[in-house]
């Protein structure tokens, strides 16, 4: 994975713990400021799916919070918010990313709120799921390509 693309990540995992909570207050300048720190292509989505999102990664059915995704057509990633009932939601993301091929590489109780790493052919997806003040509970998913080169 290439530097740039290691830092845009990170910019969006940023921007995903910072921007639910900020979109009542801000627009576009967020979406600036990520652009300018990374170099890329950013979409503050809003309360959609972002436009690319990949169609192997299931996501659970519920109210999407938050979408955002960062990147060009070549090396994209995408930030989703879903709401969820509650903590046992876990289970059946877990279950949904398995059954769609995707490996569990560590993960947390689902009983307490949970974080887990799941690695896909394409795609390595984190998913978070916690209980987020007013919008109740949510699973948060940062979906990854995967680097194809052979470089790090």
């Amino acid at each position: 994975m290439s530097r740039s693309f290691r830092r845009a990540t990170l910019a969006l995992v940023a921007a995903a713990i910072l921007v639910p909570g900020l979109t009542g207050c801000i627009g576009n300048p967020l979406e600036s400021l990520v652009e300018g720190a990374t170099g890329g292509n950013v979409e503050l989505g809003g309360s959609s799916v972002p436009e690319g999102f990949p169609t192997e990664v299931p996501l659970y059915e519920g109210e999407i919070v938050y979408g955002i995704a960062i990147g060009d057509d070549t090396a994209k990633a995408y930030n989703v918010t879903v709401r969820v009932p509650d903590a046992t939601a876990a289970d059946q993301i877990r279950t949904q990313l398995e059954g769609a091929g995707f490996t569990l590489l560590g993960g947390s109780d689902p009983s307490s709120g949970s974080g887990a790493a799941y690695d896909g052919a394409n795609w390595g997806v984190a998913v978070v799921v916690t209980e987020d003040g007013s919008n109740g509970w949510v699973a948060n998913y940062t979906v990854t390509p995967k680097d194809t080169s052979g470089t790090q």
